[in-house]
């Protein structure tokens, strides 16, 4: 249930976004988020493997991993602002 509300609320939002910008350049920003809001919820999914885990040095390894996914997230999300903006 939390990650319908998060994808909704995503959704919405990606359209008030898209208000001032070019068709191409909303296009671009909303697949750029939709993609990062993706790799946020695989990383939330390895960060709650972790927690589940008895193995210490396995559950630190996931969430570097998590951890690594949601940086991953951010550049996505900066390429597509950035793409965005030039294609204005």
């Amino acid at each position: 249930m939390k990650k319908i509300v998060l994808v909704a609320a995503a959704a919405s939002l990606m359209s008030l976004a898209a208000c001032n910008k070019s068709p191409d350049a909303a296009a671009i920003e909303n697949n750029a988020d939709m993609v990062a809001d993706n790799i946020d919820m695989n990383a939330e999914n390895v960060s709650a493997m972790a927690d589940n885990t008895s193995n210490d040095a396995a559950a630190a390894t996931m969430d570097n991993a998590a951890d690594s996914m949601h940086d991953a997230a951010d550049n996505v999300r900066a390429a597509g602002d950035a793409a965005a903006d030039n294609a204005n």
